[in-house]
């Protein structure tokens, strides 16, 4: 019986779509474009991103200094799939190790 149980309670998680992680590369930046492993490009709605990858800037007297630039295409990128994959949240910028 408590086999059973169990077997029952990991088909109900497993057909959830518990969060998943991904790699992806930005393929373009207007209007933001990610391909995630050569398999399909998110865009729009489907892309959750933070504030940390979004590019700032700051006026310091005339002229303005970039702080962080934001994606770029050939940028590879971090990926978090939501539960139910519907969306996609870009935890951050991959650099060469």
């Amino acid at each position: 019986m408590l086999d059973i149980i169990k077997k029952a309670s990991l088909g109900a998680v497993a057909n959830t779509n518990p969060v998943a992680f991904s790699f992806g590369t930005v393929v373009g930046n207007e209007p933001l474009e990610i391909q995630v492993d050569q398999r399909f490009v998110l865009s729009g709605p489907a892309l959750v991103l933070p504030e940390a990858i979004m590019e700032c800037k700051v006026k310091v007297g005339d002229s303005e200094v970039l702080l962080r630039r934001g994606l770029e295409p050939g940028d590879r990128v971090l990926l978090a799939r939501m539960q139910g994959g519907q969306s996609y949240i870009v935890l951050d910028r991959l650099v060469p190790s």
